[in-house]
């Protein structure tokens, strides 16, 4: 008895992670889609209420009907550590396993995913298959504060006024996402100051957002090193620097050959034949494997 508990068959989860604005939700929903599978957030900023420019949360219709759990599901004031997220993600991913279907993980809050993964309980039921979206940090840089400004078009600026307090506490629930503290010092002055002064307070409270944005892609991308270098997590790299150097259709092409079909290959892989993909394995040569493949079917 105590051989087979040994052996026994764990259940599969797939891990997505990258650092902030790389492609991961766009991942785990392809997936989602090629897999009977349902994804559970990792995202420490996007488990709380509200907030869902800011937090850059997906949006119904980005969901593609898949299924999401951790997503939005906290009162913003509340206190969500790593042992509560490990918690709640355990209960979602047992749910999901027992429903048949394949659980994803997503999110750029590294100390979640290791809470999570190191836990014994978890590594006693479950095997996971690690992909990591990289974007060379000199691209991801530009992208990133483009994405601020889009977000502050979106209405980053109306989102955050309407939960600006005057003694709001900056350490504790959602307010500890960046966009809201750097916000504060503008709607101090707001109705005080004139228009000139508003202007260049706004424009200091986006550059502030900005260089807090890419302080934690820096952070995140050190965790990742970490995982993979001190406690050999296996990751499979996967890298999108391409996609973001395009537009479109040719982006859009990009990102299908570089991400979407190389994570699809791997998966199928971690679930059907043993995970037998080295994780050292490009995603350039998973994807030359198959169109040889392909090509090879043709030619026969």
């Amino acid at each position: 008895m105590n051989s087979f508990n040994l052996q026994r068959r764990k259940e599969k989860v797939v891990v997505v992670m990258g650092v902030t604005g790389t492609g991961k939700s766009r991942l785990s929903i392809d997936l989602a889609t090629q897999f009977p599978a349902e994804i559970v957030n990792s995202d420490k900023m996007q488990v709380y209420k509200g907030l869902d420019v800011v937090t850059n949360k997906v949006t119904e219709e980005e969901q593609c009907g898949v299924p999401h759990h951790l997503l939005g599901v906290v009162d913003h004031d509340a206190e969500f550590t790593a042992t509560d997220f490990r918690h709640r993600a355990s209960r979602s991913i047992e749910s999901i396993v027992e429903r048949d279907r394949l659980p994803i993980v997503v999110g750029g809050s590294n100390s979640y995913i290791q809470a999570l993964v190191d836990d014994f309980e978890f590594r006693s039921k479950y095997e996971c298959c690690f992909l990591w979206v990289d974007v060379s940090l000199p691209v991801l840089h530009s992208f990133v504060s483009n994405r601020v400004d889009r977000m502050v078009e979106a209405g980053l600026v109306d989102e955050v006024r309407r939960m600006f307090e005057l003694d709001a506490d900056y350490s504790r629930g959602i307010r500890r996402a960046i966009g809201v503290p750097e916000m504060d010092r503008y709607f101090r002055f707001e109705t005080s100051a004139d228009k000139e002064i508003r202007a260049r307070l706004l424009e200091a409270a986006i550059d502030e957002i900005k260089a807090n944005t890419w302080k934690l892609a820096c952070c995140q991308l050190k965790k990742i090193h970490r995982l993979q270098n001190l406690w050999n997590w296996s990751l499979h790299h996967l890298d999108a620097t391409d996609v973001f150097l395009k537009r479109g259709k040719e982006a859009d092409e990009a990102w299908e050959k570089l991400v979407a079909r190389p994570s699809t290959v791997i998966v199928e892989e971690f679930l059907y034949n043993g995970g037998t993909i080295s994780a050292g394995v490009t995603a350039a040569a998973i994807t030359a494997a198959v169109m040889g493949t392909a090509m090879a079917a043709l030619t026969h």
